[in-house]
């Protein structure tokens, strides 16, 4: 059974950073694409950023570029997403997913080509 654990969610003030891991389990990730996501209230989930797990090519939203960067530790089977220069607008859940994409671009910003889903966690950043 596929697991995925985030962690490292928190308060920090604006222009501060944090960390997200996302711990996956449960099969063998190599041909998969971890992606994360996040949802403020009252708004849809939106793409945030995703790496090729065996080629570790990455693609970010552009409201994030320059600001965040994933990453993955394949000894530890777990992805991060390195948060810096936050601002209020990044408060929201942060979700981790993986899913097997046929293409790189467009389809890689879609929530519905993800198969899994972590729980989530909150990232909230002041003022």
């Amino acid at each position: 059974q596929v697991q995925l654990v985030e962690s490292g969610g928190g308060l920090v003030q604006a222009g501060g950073s944090l960390r997200l891991s996302c711990a996956a389990s449960g099969r063998t990730f190599s041909s998969y694409t971890m992606g994360w996501f996040r949802q403020a209230p009252g708004k849809e989930r939106e793409f945030v950023a995703a790496i090729r797990w065996t080629f570790g090519t990455t693609y970010y939203a552009d409201s994030v570029k320059g600001r965040f960067t994933i990453s993955r530790d394949n000894a530890k089977i777990t992805v991060y997403l390195q948060m810096n220069s936050l601002r209020p607008e990044d408060t929201a859940v942060y979700y981790c997913a993986a899913g097997v994409l046929s293409a790189w671009g467009t389809v890689t910003k879609d929530v519905r080509r993800y198969d899994y889903w972590g729980q989530g966690t909150q990232v909230t950043v002041s003022s």
